[in-house]
């Protein structure tokens, strides 16, 4: 039987957001909750401990590198960074797991099992 994964989906474009939600949720997941901030993410996430975090590398108001970074330092958080950007990411977190603009299903699929599997490590 698969594990329902809990997401907390960090997206600052609403459309985004939701089209993140529909493909999660259309893989057997739960979104728990989506927030378009650094602070809410950073809040939400300590909150309410989802089993992983789909964040926006750059957001509007804020980072959300540095949100997983303000996380991190006070629980553990399997992660998965989208961006457009994907050197620049890799830069600020080189042993994320990141998924670049456009992607597919299968590459979403892939990195949740990544990120997952990184985390149980």
């Amino acid at each position: 039987m698969k594990k329902i994964v809990r997401v907390l989906i960090v997206e600052n474009e609403p459309i985004i957001a939701m089209l993140l939600k529909d493909v999660v949720e259309s893989l057997g997941h739960l979104v728990c909750d989506i927030v378009a901030t650094e602070s809410e993410a950073v809040a939400i996430a300590l909150a309410s401990g989802p089993n992983l975090m789909i964040v926006d590398a750059g957001l509007r108001d804020g980072s959300g590198v540095t949100a997983m970074e303000t996380i991190l330092k006070q629980r553990a958080m399997p992660h998965i960074f989208v961006t457009g950007d994907k050197r620049r990411v890799q830069q600020m977190a080189p042993d994320a797991t990141i998924l670049e603009k456009p992607f597919f299903i299968p590459d979403l699929v892939r990195a949740i099992e990544e990120a997952m599997a990184n985390s149980a490590r």
